[in-house]
C-alpha cells in the first residue's frame, strides 16, 4: 500500500495498512536497523532521496521502522487475550519552505518507495536542485537501555506468569475487589533515517510495560484503581525493580481507599501537588505549550514568552529524552537528531522550547532533539519525552505543615488544556490537607487555572523529585507517543477546586 499526504504548516495522519505477521520474532541487536531490516544499499537511498528532491524542496528525509509487539490481556480468570504481530514500512518526506509533503508505504519494493518518493516531492516546484553529499552514520554514543533479558525474547508463558502474579496479588487484595483486569505489552523498534544532508542513523528502541486495574464495591459503590511499570527495559525489572505482585496490590489499595473517600471541597485554596505522579499537570497544562510548531505558529500563549518572566523563581522545567531506561527516552529522535536535556524554564523564564528540524529552521533555533512521530506513517512534530519540575530545596513534611486547609493532589484521571493556557484537571486520588496533616482521601476534585497564574502562584518546592508510573502515553494531532512525567512536592498557594460546596 503506497498513501502520501500534503501538509502546510499542519501536521497530518492517515491510516495504512500494516503488513502482518502472527507469531514471529526476531533477535534483539544493536547493530545498524537499516542494513539489518530494510535491505536497502546507499545507491538505492541516494536514488530516492533524489527522487524526493526532483520538483525542488528544501530537505529531503527517508524513515524507515520494523516493529515486533506482542500484548496479553487477563480478565474474569481466564489469559482472554493474546497477540503478536510485525509491522515494516518506509516514509519519505519532503520540505520546502513551510510545507512538507509525505508519502509512506508498507511495500518495500522499489518501486513503491518510487512513487511514495514522488508523492512526497508533489508539494514543489521550483528550479532549485540539490546535490546529495556522501552519507556519514552515526551510531549513538551511549546506549541508553541497555538489557539483559529483552522482553520480545523471552517465551509467551513467562509473559502469562507476570501477568497472572500481577492479577492474583490484587484479586485476592480484599473480598471487596469484584474485577481485576491485567495487561502486558511489549514491542522492539528498529529505525532507521537517512536524509538529504548526508545524515544516516539508526536505534533499537525496546519498550514493556505491566499494568493493573481494580474495581472495588462497597454497598452498591464501586470505585477503581490502577497501578503499573515499565520502560526501555527487560523483563527483569519486574524482578529487581517493580515486581508483579506490587502492581497488583497497589492496584487494589488504590481501589480500597477511594470506597472511603469523601467529596472534595469547592473553592480557593492551597493545592499541594504530590511527587512523581502530579507531574502530569505540568506536562498537559505547561509542556505542551512550549512544544516549537505551536510558538512559531502563535497559537501558544508562550509564543512572544522567551526570554521573559511566566512563574516563580523557584520553579524550574526540563524535558530529557536521555534518562536511563526511561519510557519516553531515545538515543535518536525520529528525525535522527541526537537528543539533550532541555531547559524549558529556567526559574521562572522561559528558556527555550521543543524543537524538530521544521520548526528550529523557521524560527532560527538549535535543533534539540525532540522530533517525534507515532509510526512510520506519520510526519515528525515537536513532543516531550520525559517532563519533569526539577528539584528544590525544602524538605516536603515542612511544605504540608505549611497548610492549615487545602488539598493534596496525588494523580490525575484527565484534563483538557486551551491554547490561551486555561485548564481544567480531575483528581483520580488525593487527601484533604487540614492542620498540616494529610487525612480524609476525597474524590470528584477538579483543579481549575490557567497555567501563567499557577505557576506564578507556586511558593514552595520540595527536594524529593520523583517521577510517576512508567506507563503514560500522549497524544497530539492524531499522534501517540511514550512519554514520562515528574514533580517534587510543590505547594501552590491558591487555586480554584471544583468539588462539593
Amino acid at each position: 500500500m503506497i498513501c502520501g499526504v500534503i501538509v502546510s504548516n499542519r501536521a497530518c495522519l492517515k491510516e495504512a495498512g500494516g503488513l502482518t505477521i502472527i507469531g514471529q520474532g526476531i533477535e534483539y541487536s544493536r547493530m545498524i536497523a537499516f542494513e539489518d531490516h530494510f535491505q536497502m544499499s546507499d545507491t538505492k537511498r541516494r536514488k530516492v532521496l533524489e527522487q524526493a528532491l526532483s520538483r525542488g524542496g528544501d530537505f529531503a528525509e527517508i524513515y524507515a521502522e520494523y516493529r515486533v509487539y506482542s500484548f496479553i490481556n487477563m480478565e474474569e480468570d481466564i489469559i482472554k487475550e493474546t497477540a503478536e504481530s510485525i509491522s515494516l514500512g518506509l516514509g519519505v518526506r519532503v520540505i520546502s519552505g513551510e510545507k512538507t509533503g509525505y508519502g509512506y508505504t508498507n511495500d518495500l519494493s522499489f518501486d513503491s518507495i518510487s512513487k511514495a518518493a514522488l508523492t512526497a516531492a508533489s508539494i514543489a516546484d521550483s528550479e532549485k536542485t540539490a546535490s546529495l553529499p556522501v552519507f556519514q552514520r552515526a551510531l549513538p554514543s551511549e546506549d541508553r537501555y541497555p538489557l539483559k533479558r529483552p522482553a520480545h525474547q523471552a517465551s509467551l508463558q513467562d509473559k502469562i506468569e507476570l501477568v497472572r502474579r500481577a492479577y492474583l496479588s490484587c484479586q485476592k487484595s480484599d473480598p471487596k475487589i469484584k474485577k481485576v483486569k491485567a495487561l502486558f505489552q511489549d514491542h522492539v523498534q528498529y529505525v532507521s533515517v537517512v536524509n538529504s544532508e548526508g545524515w544516516a542513523a539508526e536505534d533499537a528502541r525496546p519498550q514493556v510495560k505491566l499494568v493493573c486495574t481494580a474495581v472495588a464495591e462497597k454497598n452498591k459503590r464501586k470505585e477503581f484503581g490502577f497501578s503499573g511499570g515499565g520502560g526501555r527495559v527487560g523483563l527483569e525489572y519486574f524482578g529487581q525493580v517493580l515486581s508483579p505482585e506490587r502492581i497488583g496490590r497497589e492496584a487494589a489499595e488504590e481501589a480500597l481507599l477511594l470506597l472511603e473517600a469523601v467529596e472534595a471541597p469547592a473553592g480557593e485554596m492551597p493545592v499541594v501537588l504530590a511527587p512523581g505522579h502530579a507531574g502530569v499537570l505540568v506536562h498537559e497544562a505547561v509542556g505542551h505549550l512550549l512544544e516549537a510548531d505551536f510558538n512559531r505558529k502563535k497559537t501558544s500563549i508562550f509564543w512572544d514568552k522567551l526570554g521573559k518572566r511566566v512563574g516563580s523563581p523557584l520553579l524550574t522545567i526540563y524535558d530529557d529524552p536521555t534518562r536511563p531506561s526511561f519510557r519516553g527516552s531515545y538515543n535518536i529522535d525520529d528525525e535522527g537528531t541526537p537528543p539533550s536535556k532541555t531547559l524549558l524554564i529556567d526559574r521562572g523564564v522561559v528558556h527555550s522550547f521543543l524543537q524538530d528540524r521544521l520548526s528550529a529552521r523557521l524560527m532560527g533555533r538549535p535543533l534539540t532533539g525532540h522530533a517525534r512521530r507515532q509510526d512510520y506513517t506519520c510526519i515528525p512534530i515537536p513532543r516531550m519525552s520525559n517532563t519533569y519540575v526539577d528539584r528544590g530545596q525544602e524538605d516536603p513534611e515542612d511544605i504540608l505543615r505549611s497548610v492549615a486547609k487545602g488539598i493534596y493532589a496525588e494523580k490525575f484521571e484527565g484534563g483538557q488544556v486551551e491554547d490561551s493556557g486555561k485548564f481544567t484537571f480531575s483528581i483520580s486520588s488525593g487527601y484533604l490537607i487540614e492542620e498540616g496533616r494529610l487525612t480524609a482521601p476525597i474524590k470528584q476534585a477538579t483543579l481549575i487555572g490557567t497555567n501563567i497564574d499557577i505557576l506564578q502562584k507556586i511558593e514552595r518546592v520540595g527536594a524529593d523529585l520523583s517521577f510517576g508510573l512508567q506507563t503514560g502515553t500522549c497524544g497530539k494531532e492524531g499522534q501517540e507517543v511514550p512519554v514520562t512525567d515528574g514533580c517534587p512536592t510543590i505547594k501552590i498557594s491558591r487555586m480554584t477546586v471544583g468539588g462539593q460546596s
